[in-house]
């Protein structure tokens, strides 16, 4: 079966060093977001299963230990409860510092707070990656877009006459490279956004999982607001 003349077999073989090199800049540029939005929509999911188990089976230990072994390890719902932990120690085991000015309840406010904060940007990790993707893109497959047209015109000029075979295979170059462009940007598009929303909702669940230490850490049992038929928790080994 014959090749299209017009195809990106052609594109690459025809093409010169400026096309080939949009072309592998549009390739590393899709590769880079395909991954960024493969690795982040499975650390969501993982964190979504974390969060359920924040909401739910840490509440249902009879203690603090209990509870932490219901989060596992390697997500940010851990790292906030032990963040709380930390700081009950901490605040407890250093009387007569500067910090021991503070009460208990802003030192446990401050230590989740500064968690939440790291953690939170630990989130975004990636997604400028795919912001910067999905806004260049575009312009990159314009720029191959704008050197194809550029061909058909040298096309035109050196051969006097704007007959179809002598402008077809640069215009398809062009048609190509903005087809490119769109392809890469749009999947980086949509996947930013998918991922915002989930930062988000992470984000949210984990100012409420904090509101909830603070009382429990605070008053030794989970907020009224956050209680879903629940006990108490019993904060053993935290002071």
């Amino acid at each position: 079966m014959q090749a299209s003349p017009y195809g990106l077999q052609n594109l690459w073989q025809q093409g010169d060093l400026v096309t080939k090199s949009v072309a592998f800049l549009l390739i590393a540029m899709s590769i880079a977001s395909w991954y960024v939005i493969v690795t982040k929509a499975w650390q969501l999911w993982q964190y979504r299963r974390a969060a359920k188990a924040a909401g739910h089976q840490f509440w249902d230990a009879t203690t603090l230990e209990d509870g932490l072994a219901t989060l596992g390890s390697g997500n940010p719902f851990a790292a906030l409860a032990q963040a709380g932990v930390g700081a009950m120690r901490h605040h407890s085991a250093h009387q007569g510092h500067l910090h021991d000015e503070l009460p208990i309840s802003d030192w446990v406010t401050l230590s989740l707070r500064q968690s939440i904060d790291e953690i939170t940007a630990r989130l975004q990790t990636g997604m400028a990656v795919l912001a910067s993707v999905a806004s260049s893109a575009p312009f990159v497959g314009l720029f191959g877009t704008v050197w194809g047209i550029y061909h058909a015109l040298v096309s035109i000029g050196t051969s006097g006459q704007a007959s179809i075979d002598k402008v077809a295979g640069p215009v398809g170059e062009a048609l190509i490279m903005t087809a490119l462009g769109l392809a890469v940007a749009i999947p980086a598009s949509f996947g930013y956004n998918a991922l915002v929303r989930g930062n988000k909702n992470v984000t949210a669940r984990l100012n409420k999982f904090g509101f909830d230490l603070h009382a429990l850490f605070v008053t030794g049992a989970r907020s009224s607001a956050g209680k879903d038929g629940s006990g108490k928790l019993a904060v053993v080994g935290a002071a």
